[in-house]
């Protein structure tokens, strides 16, 4: 009997301490998961500075302002805070709002001097027996020029304190930036349509003229393949021209340079030939619109055209896992990598044929470095006589990159 209570015990006892043990695990694991306050007190800021980002990076419009001016509020502390240009109240959040006139006022002083300043109670009259403004912070926000564009008054309920007057300037320091950043996006965008639109101007009119020659010269002698050659012209150059999207997809690009080598071979004949090595997995990868088919063209006009006897262009694009690698080779004249590595200000006063080559590869490898990041720039290698090779590779998926129609 005793020895089974004291086995009793002994096995209470071990039941207990894996209790404890289990309890101190489970109660190390959930001191793990609670922050402290002030990893909490991060997290929030950084939360609610990130909610006004996004309206402000639109640029400052009323409709972004309106959006914004509640989480600035919240990050200034204040119990009213409005958004004002030089001419109105561009939206207000909690207190003031009665005060625009005077707040208008007061902002445009501010603007004109470019300083900040504390409104006393006496600058702020107000006939309302309610009214709970006792005074304001009025901070500029500098736009992307250096200029103010914009000002941040925070509404207080006492005199400002200097603790409201330093959030006011750091917060319309840190709106500023956003307006900034929200500048130099526009300036990208604009910037790559501008690129699109160069390559289409270098591209074309070299093209048009050929291909219009290739088809005339089959007008009368095979009228139904003059008429498919015209069908392809067609929807090539609508591809090409086409006004909307900044992006497409791998299959598209690859569509439309079909169409291309086939135009280009009613005019080279047997001369041209082509080979296209195209896993599927990746024919839905969205990529940089015209960002291959420069490639192809150069390799034709610049490489085979000048070459005596048959010569190959060969296309490629395989599945790397997260990336798609792609491959234009032509085993044409090539170039010379001293030149080529020159870059194109040395080719400002270069009227001849191989400026527009180094042109195309340049705006093309700015397109990509401008879209996924600076490692993903293009690779040449060439040589005299050597033909030349140029790969890019492409992320499958990436923030910001969308197929548009």
């Amino acid at each position: 009997m005793g020895g089974n209570l004291s086995a009793s015990v002994a096995v209470l006892a071990l039941v207990s301490a894996l209790a404890a043990a289990v309890f101190a695990v489970v109660r190390l694991r959930g001191r793990r998961g609670i922050a402290t306050a002030t990893q909490r007190a991060t997290y929030d800021v950084l939360h609610t500075a990130g909610l006004a980002a996004e309206p402000l990076r639109a640029g400052l419009t009323r409709a972004g302002a309106a959006k914004a001016v509640r989480h600035l509020r919240t990050l200034v502390g204040a119990p009213g805070l409005a958004l004002v240009d030089r001419v109105e109240v561009l939206a207000v959040d909690g207190d003031g709002a009665h005060h625009a006139g005077q707040v208008v006022a007061a902002a445009r002083r501010a603007l004109a001097a470019h300083r900040s300043t504390v409104l006393r109670q006496s600058e702020l009259d107000c006939d309302r027996i309610d009214c709970a403004v006792r005074g304001a912070v009025v901070a500029p926000v500098t736009g992307p020029d250096g200029k103010p564009v914009a000002a941040l008054v925070a509404i207080a309920d006492d005199q400002p304190a200097p603790g409201l007057v330093q959030a006011t300037l750091e917060t319309a320091r840190w709106a500023g930036t956003q307006l900034a950043l929200a500048e130099l996006d526009s300036s990208r965008e604009r910037l790559a349509r501008a690129e699109v639109r160069a390559l289409r101007a270098q591209i074309s009119p070299h093209f048009i003229y050929n291909a219009l020659t290739a088809i005339a010269s089959f007008v009368r002698t095979d009228p139904e393949r003059a008429r498919d050659l015209i069908l392809e012209f067609a929807e090539f150059t609508r591809y090409s021209f086409r006004a909307h999207g900044e992006f497409t997809t791998l299959a598209e690009e690859l569509r439309s340079i079909d169409r291309y080598l086939t135009i280009e071979r009613a005019r080279f004949g047997d001369r041209l030939q082509v080979r296209l090595q195209i896993a599927p997995e990746v024919l839905p990868v969205s990529v940089p619109f015209l960002c291959l088919q420069p490639l192809v063209e150069n390799a034709v006009r610049h490489g085979l055209s000048r070459k005596p006897g048959v010569g190959m262009v060969s296309i490629e694009a395989r599945d790397a896992g997260a990336e798609c690698h792609i491959t234009v080779e032509d085993d044409g004249v090539g170039m010379d990598p001293a030149v080529l590595a020159a870059g194109i200000s040395d080719l400002a006063a270069d009227a001849g044929e191989d400026s527009g080559q180094h042109v195309g590869l340049s705006n093309v490898d700015e397109r990509l470095r401008s879209v996924f990041g600076d490692q993903f720039g293009l690779v040449v290698e060439t040589g005299l006589g050597a033909g030349t090779r140029v790969s890019m590779r492409v992320p499958k998926f990436h923030a910001g990159v969308r197929t548009g129609r």
